[in-house]
């Protein structure tokens, strides 16, 4: 009796795992997607999602990045590529007077304004540890197969540098095309 209830119980184990391995078989890759938001009366912003929309980058010390790219349509109907970057409170102090410098392996050097004032709606103070620039001038030269460097001026003179992969970059750049 004890011999068919252990062939039993391990037919039905084996059931469960082959049940489990045919549902994470049947499941797709993380897909691209864009997400549309209204920030205030006709503003709109359209933000893309992929791994949970926001990128984790790390500088130079070992410090986490959130990376967010995304699409603001001004009432005007104008638009724009943005890319905020926000690091662990307290991290840094990001000089605002300076564009974000982006480099690739090629040796090839980009620059992105800073409009870090026009993060908040409101009178809300931008905080020292956040950035946001304009990534729809240059986000098409960007090459999506080669791996970036983000470059970031600080008021205490030290730059944090971020490493952005190809994979990030192609993302950025379906901005553009996905509307």
């Amino acid at each position: 009796m004890k011999s068919i209830l252990r062939f039993i119980r391990s037919v039905f184990i084996i059931g469960i795992l082959a049940g489990m391995l045919m549902i994470n078989l049947s499941v797709s890759p993380a897909q691209a997607v864009i997400r549309h938001l209204e920030e205030e009366s006709e503003q709109t912003v359209y933000q893309s999602e992929i791994y949970k929309s926001r990128q984790l980058l790390q500088d130079q010390q070992g410090g986490s990045w959130q990376a967010i790219a995304f699409e603001r349509i001004l009432p005007d109907h104008q638009n724009s590529i943005y890319l905020r970057l926000v690091a662990f409170p307290g991290t840094a102090n990001i000089d605002h007077s300076k564009p974000l410098i982006i480099t690739n392996r090629m040796s090839k050097t980009l620059t992105a304004v800073d409009v870090s004032q026009d993060m908040f709606m409101d009178d809300t103070e931008m905080a020292p540890d956040s950035g946001e620039y304009d990534l729809q001038p240059i986000l098409m030269q960007l090459e999506s197969a080669i791996p970036l460097q983000l470059i970031l001026s600080t008021l205490d003179q030290q730059e944090i540098v971020l490493n952005v992969s190809p994979v990030v970059v192609e993302e950025w750049r379906s901005l553009i095309v996905q509307k």
